[in-house]
């Protein structure tokens, strides 16, 4: 099996972690499209989840709990620069049967600023199996809403696209952030598979999670309901799990596959700007 970057999967994750694994669509035919807002960031969550030091380790496992990898996700400042952000992303195969198989080492880095952590930068470097390697480049200018795409030593391509736009890791860490009413939905703008999608978040429920690596949290359930394949390929549902209080830890990520499932498990976190769950962090390190 190949694994391949996500939120993560929104994963995908995103898995991430991330909108980059793909839901089901037929959840929106009773949330019209034209009467859903667009989503807001919480202004007082910005201290927590922006405080330049928030890290997060995943494990990535297929049906029946076989290891893929890990996802290690790290929010921190940009050198130099006044409430610029980095959105760290890396995935590998470490420490599963796939890695002397099929090794892979994928890094992520947006950059992202300004009240809405929009993107303005985002590069990755993959190296998959044995014999490929790529760079990717992209650019956003949120003035003009032009996108520009360059791989490896490829001319670049230019979008134009309506604005704001976020790119794939952008909207997972900014939609954590914001209001979740159960049964509700809003709109995260996201550009992948070169083009601008109205990603619909819908909020489901909410649970208690009795076995995370924080203990035992309440949690909101929600959805990304996709209409890209993203980061990974895969064909089914999208599902995140937050700790419902002022930290939005993402404690799990599952995302149905063509064939199975892959689910993203939180192993640590560390945030000191996070006090409620300092000190857990710190005894498991």
């Amino acid at each position: 099996m190949k694994l391949r970057t996500a939120a993560i999967t929104c994963a995908t994750t995103v898995s991430i972690f991330s909108w980059a694994l793909l839901g089901s669509a037929g959840e929106t035919a009773h949330t019209p499209k034209e009467i859903i807002p667009y989503g807001k960031i919480d202004p007082s969550l910005l201290p927590i989840a922006y405080s330049g030091s928030e890290k997060f380790r995943y494990k990535i496992a297929y049906t029946g709990g076989v290891k893929l990898g890990e996802l290690e996700l790290e929010i921190r400042r940009v050198p130099g620069a006044d409430e610029e952000f980095e959105l760290y992303a890396l995935v590998t195969t470490k420490d599963s049967v796939f890695n002397s198989i099929y090794p892979v080492r994928d890094v992520h880095l947006t950059r992202v600023r300004g009240e809405d952590r929009l993107p303005y930068f985002y590069e990755v470097w993959q190296k998959e199996g044995y014999n490929y390697e790529a760079y990717k480049k992209t650019v956003y200018d949120q003035q003009d809403g032009v996108v520009s795409y360059q791989r490896n030593e490829e001319d670049p391509r230019e979008f134009k696209v309506a604005i704001p736009t976020h790119n794939e890791f952008s909207s997972f860490f900014s939609s954590r952030l914001m209001s979740f009413e159960e049964g509700e939905s809003f709109i995260v703008p996201t550009f992948a598979d070169k083009k601008r999608m109205e990603v619909e978040v819908k909020t489901i429920s909410k649970d208690r999670l009795r076995k995370t690596a924080l203990g035992a949290v309440d949690t909101i359930r929600v959805t990304p309901i996709l209409k890209f394949r993203g980061l990974y390929d895969k064909r089914g549902d999208t599902v995140i799990w937050y700790t419902d209080d002022e930290c939005r830890v993402p404690v799990k990520i599952t995302s149905k596959l063509a064939l199975g499932s892959i689910t993203s498990t939180l192993m640590s976190y560390d945030n000191p700007a996070c006090s409620r769950y300092t000190q857990i962090a710190q005894l498991k390190k």
